[in-house]
């Protein structure tokens, strides 16, 4: 009798779990080559190109006006593609989910200098324009607005570096989105402790002999190094101590996270992908972001901890802005938090109806 309840109960979460997270549609992947784009920094590349995935279709009314397109950003080091996984995808973009794909059209764009998008590694190592987050954004509108077609957003939402993507989207075109939701993010300059780690990651390679100013024939040794200090970044202190109690696991488990951190990385793409948020800064313009923006951070975030009552202080000055704190729990990853989308879905629920308006979804 013991067995079969046991049994009946696993049954019952396998298929609990199995409704909550769907099988996705097949994305549209494209790429968008954008000709002699100038950057910030005065540097132009002759082709530009932005790979991107799509789900869904795009709604107009009869103005022509773009209802239901949502844009999802990455983090640093990341791409698109990581969207589609069942942990977030699975519990988001699913036939009668939050964001259906059935009813929206989600755009995950891979960044410059990231996954199949132009970046260093193409070719042109270190002499790659030294490209910054507002970059990034604006070839990101170029690639909705002169190739997909979309002339607004239903929704701009990211992960760290998407939710730092999320604040300068809100004040770059205020006029252009219905919602924003920045994700594990803050809307200030990076400093303090959050800008050591950056310099660890850039100095571990860039004083390393062997990257030979970008020109290296084999991944400098600093690529170690700049990893190390990624995996501290992004560390779970809760998490990592029941995942390895003793010695012998936290060793396992080391070695383990730097494999895979080391795993098709490029020193350059990282270099640049880091030094990229060298003038991040949307503090001065918080005033002028007009749609309703709620920003979601964690509480054991070691990337942006909640001891420094940033986010509480900032988000005052949004006039539509809203702050949440998930607390630390068995549930939360730290800095990875940002894509559990089961910890912080109620919350967008909220926004999504929050800033609905006739017609939309």
């Amino acid at each position: 009798m013991i067995k079969k309840t046991i049994f009946l109960f696993l049954l019952a979460l396998c298929l609990c779990r199995a409704a909550s997270a769907q099988q996705l549609p097949t994305p549209t992947e494209g790429d968008y080559i954008i000709r002699d784009f100038r950057f910030e920094s005065g540097e132009t590349l002759p082709e530009l190109r932005l790979h991107y995935r799509t789900l869904g279709k795009p709604e107009r009314d009869a103005s022509g006006k773009t209802l239901n397109a949502v844009w999802i950003g990455h983090g640093t080091g990341g791409n698109g593609r990581g969207f589609l996984s069942q942990n977030f995808g699975g519990q988001l973009f699913g036939a009668g989910q939050l964001l259906d794909a059935g009813k929206y059209f989600i755009i995950l764009p891979d960044g410059i200098g990231h996954g199949q998008s132009s970046k260093p590694s193409d070719g042109l190592r270190a002499k790659f324009p030294k490209y910054n987050y507002n970059d990034m954004v604006a070839a990101q509108y170029r690639l909705l607005t002169e190739h997909l077609g979309v002339n607004h957003l239903r929704l701009v939402t990211g992960t760290s570096m998407g939710g730092m993507h999320t604040w300068v989207w809100g004040e770059k075109y205020p006029d252009f989105m219905d919602a924003l939701m920045p994700l594990a993010s803050l809307p200030v300059q990076i400093a303090g402790r959050n800008r050591f780690f950056r310099r660890m990651v850039i100095d571990s390679i860039t004083k390393d002999p062997e990257w030979m100013g970008g020109d290296y024939k084999q991944q400098p040794r600093g690529l170690i190094a700049a990893n190390y200090t990624l995996l501290v970044m992004s560390s779970i202190p809760l998490q990592q101590q029941k995942q390895a109690p003793t010695r012998e696991d936290a060793d396992k488990l080391f070695d383990s996270a730097v494999r895979n951190a080391l795993n098709g990385k490029d020193a350059n793409d990282m270099l640049y992908q880091f030094d990229a948020s060298r003038d991040y800064n949307p503090q001065p313009l918080l005033e002028t972001i007009k749609a309703p923006l709620l920003a979601i951070n964690s509480a054991d975030d070691q990337v942006n901890p909640p001891e420094l009552g940033i986010a509480e202080r900032e988000i005052k000055r949004v006039k539509r802005g809203r702050f949440i704190l998930i607390p630390i729990s068995d549930q939360t990853r730290g800095h990875g938090t940002h894509s559990l989308p089961g910890l912080w879905k109620q919350h967008l629920a909220e926004l999504l109806e929050e800033s609905k308006q006739t017609g939309k979804p």
